[in-house]
Formats: C-alpha cells, structure tokens, sequence
C-alpha cells in the first residue's frame, strides 16, 4: 500500500531567524537521587531557560515572548495552563506566552513555533523550550514537588488519550507491533531477515557508546561496560542475553526508548541580529511539517519521505548535502530507516552503513551523536530539544569526546512523535 499528499509548498520565511543560545538538563530519574529527588517542572524549565539565555548572552528584559511545550501535561503535572506555571523561574513574570503539545515531536515543533513568531516580526527575541517528568509524575492534590512514579499503567491511558479513536482503540497500533511496520517492510524489501538482530545489536552498542560519552545522557556505562559487570564476554555476548530480551519480532529491550525526566530551551532572533551578538549562531533555513493519524500504515514512512520533500523543495538541499542527521529514534530502527527516506544514507544501503558502524558519531555519515532516545533517554516532548541542542553544539565544536570527525555546516533534524505530527529541518551554522 502506498500514501500520497499533496501538500502546499513551504514558503521562504519572512525574514531569517538563528538560534542564539541553548541550555538543557541532564536527562534523570529524579526520583531515584536524593540530590533531584523533589524537583518540579518550573526548577527543570527555569534551569534550562536560563542556561539558554547565559549562552546568548542576554536576560530575562530582553525576551519578547516566551513558549513552553510539554507532552503531556495533564498526565505529568496535573495542570492545564503549563507555561503560567513555570513564568516565575526565570523572570517572565508579566510576559506573553503560550503552550502547546504534540506528543514526542512537541520539542521539534517548539522550534517551528518561536521561528514563526520571529519571521513574522511580531517579535524579535523568542525563548522557546520544553519539560517533561514522565518518570516523576505529580500527584493531583499535592504541591509539585511531591511526586509519584509514572508506571507503564499512566503511560498507556495517556496514549489512548493522544490517539484517535473513531473506529478503533490505541491497542489497534500497539507500540510492540506498530513500531516494527516500516522495519519488516524494510527487511523484506532488501532480504536482511537474517542479519537484522546483529544491525541493531550494533547500532544499540555504538549509540550507547555516545551515550556513556555525554555528559547530559541518562546513560553512563556502555555496554561493554555492563557485560563485565555480569561476567560476559562483551557487549555482543551482553546484547543477545537474557538481559535485552525480544520485545517484538525484530527489536529487543535495547532498542525501545527510555523513559526519563528533562528540559532544554533555545533563544532564536533575527539572523541579522544574531549576528551582531555572537559569532556562533545557527541558522533555520526551513521546516516541513506533515502530519498522519495513527491507523495510517506505515505512517512514520509516509510523513518523513512527505516533511522532507517539504524542506527540499524550499531550499534546494538534499540529505547527502548534511553533514550530521538527527532522527528522533524511539524505535531504534528509525535511525537508518529516517536517514534512508531523506537521502542522508543512500538508497537500500542504510542497514549496511549501521553494520559497519559509519552512522556512529565517530564514522563518515554521524546519525544520532547524543546516542538517541533508546540509550541517551526519552523525556518525550523535551527530546526535541535535547537534539537541537546537539546539532548547535556539534555546529560549535563543543561535543568534546563526540564530536563528529568533520565540520558540521549543515544538519537535517527529523522530529517524529505520537503518530501525528512529523517534522522535518535544515539548519546552517553561521560560524
């Protein structure tokens, strides 16, 4: 079956708009640390937003406008009106505001909303981020900080709440077996049934290697690391143990996301002013936006290959021009099927350059250097800008020990969540 949209194409923006500065958490479960345990969203938001604003060089009076985003705010904070519950953390008190959701693709779609305020002119300097605790969820009459673990229970009521349910329920796409659909398209497609497991069982180590390197990643062992710890031989032997079991036809523990808490946020503004405030900004050339409902088949396929035409098309860039991509890999697949679809790894070839390592952020086409959503951690809607702000600081240079071989002048950043909204980005470094 195949899915076709006609979309109308993307519009040049009105005027140019760069990323100035960045700020984000370390990814936690702050529950399990006494040092976090008993933070909220406003610490989380406030501690990003003004890491944000240091790294721009500005304060509180210089912003306009201010966006939060969260995934799920009902479900992990027991409010309605998010970003009027953060505003005092970092100086916004009085300021205009929004908030807005869109499942795991909410922190891409962050990106797209302050760039739209800028564009217009209706405001010059736009603070835009997002917080999510879906590991530590609030309670309904409690204070904020007193908080809750968030089991897989929540976790599925949120999903139906997120869905559509016209003619069916959200076990109709079950995570387990909707997440494999483009994947055994793919494996039949190119006759890879046989080495699958050892092309995700590598993919799982090299982006855990990324993981244990950054020092904002849940993670901090790799799994060679843990196959010692159980008296393994190595990561291979841990990989294919009992300890990363089948979760689905194709992938196993190590390929599904990882649940945790964080906030990031970014300043952007006119690239014109950018430029006069510092020498290190990154510029937005475009966004394409797609969006298909859950019982589409194959959706994740179908709104990639449609958001990159999108971005393509306005600006005349294809993958094989980027020199970094970002793919929002939940389901660890994503990785190479998402760089694949936007011809950032060539056709029928991206499973072999897993294989050999070349996605790796020390290989010659670097998909995913943070280590991804399975390894590096998942705070669903803040994820998003957790992967800006790689593609900003690999663009500067200052990913230290994951720093990609080569100068990062251009970057794709797919954003993929909920089963709805997919996004699709092509940012240039003004260095």
């Amino acid at each position: 079956m195949g899915y076709q949209v006609k979309l109308n194409p993307l519009k040049p923006l009105s005027r140019s708009v760069s990323i100035i500065g960045i700020g984000a958490t370390p990814f936690m479960l702050t529950m399990d640390d006494p040092e976090t345990d008993g933070l909220c969203e406003g610490e989380l938001f406030g501690y990003a937003a003004v890491e944000a604003m240091k790294d721009a060089g500005i304060t509180a009076k210089d912003v306009d406008f201010y966006i939060h985003a969260q995934a799920g705010p009902t479900w992990q904070s027991q409010v309605g009106t998010p970003n009027m519950h953060v505003a005092n953390w970092f100086g916004m008190k009085g300021k205009g505001s929004c908030h807005h959701s869109e499942a795991c693709c909410t922190g891409y779609v962050a990106l797209e909303q302050a760039v739209s305020y800028v564009a217009s002119g209706a405001y010059d300097i736009v603070l835009s981020g997002a917080c999510d605790m879906s590991y530590s969820v609030a309670y309904p009459d409690r204070p904020a900080f007193m908080r809750r673990s968030g089991d897989d229970r929540m976790f599925r009521d949120t999903l139906n709440s997120i869905f559509p349910k016209d003619y069916t329920l959200e076990s109709y796409a079950a995570l387990d077996v909707h997440s494999e659909i483009w994947l055994d398209e793919y494996i039949h497609e190119n006759g890879i049934a046989d080495k699958i497991d050892d092309v995700l069982c590598v993919l799982a180590r090299d982006s855990r290697r990324a993981a244990a390197l950054n020092p904002l990643s849940l993670c901090n062992d790799t799994y060679d690391e843990l196959a010692v710890k159980y008296k393994m031989k190595d990561a291979d032997t841990f990989l294919r143990s009992k300890f990363n079991p089948f979760l689905g036809r194709y992938l196993r523990a190590s390929h599904f996301e990882q649940r945790c808490d964080g906030a990031g946020a970014f300043i952007v503004c006119p690239t014109d002013m950018a430029r006069r405030c510092t020498d290190h900004s990154v510029e937005i050339l475009g966004i394409g936006h797609s969006c298909l409902e859950i019982s589409t088949p194959r959706l994740e396929k179908y709104a990639t290959e449609t958001a990159y035409r999108q971005i393509r098309d306005l600006t005349g860039l294809t993958g094989a021009d980027m020199d970094l991509f970002m793919a929002n890999d939940f389901h660890m697949s994503s990785q190479f099927l998402a760089a694949e679809a936007c011809e950032y790894l060539p056709e029928n070839e991206g499973w072999k350059y897993a294989f050999e390592s070349r996605t790796a952020f020390d290989g010659d086409r670097p998909v995913q250097t943070n280590g991804g959503r399975c390894q590096y951690g998942h705070a669903h809607g803040t994820s998003g800008i957790h992967d800006y702000y790689e593609v900003v600081k690999q663009m500067r240079g200052e990913m230290g020990p994951t720093q990609v071989k080569r100068p990062v002048n251009y970057a794709m950043v797919r954003g993929y969540g909920g089963g709805q909204n997919l996004t699709c980005a092509i940012l240039k470094s003004n260095a």
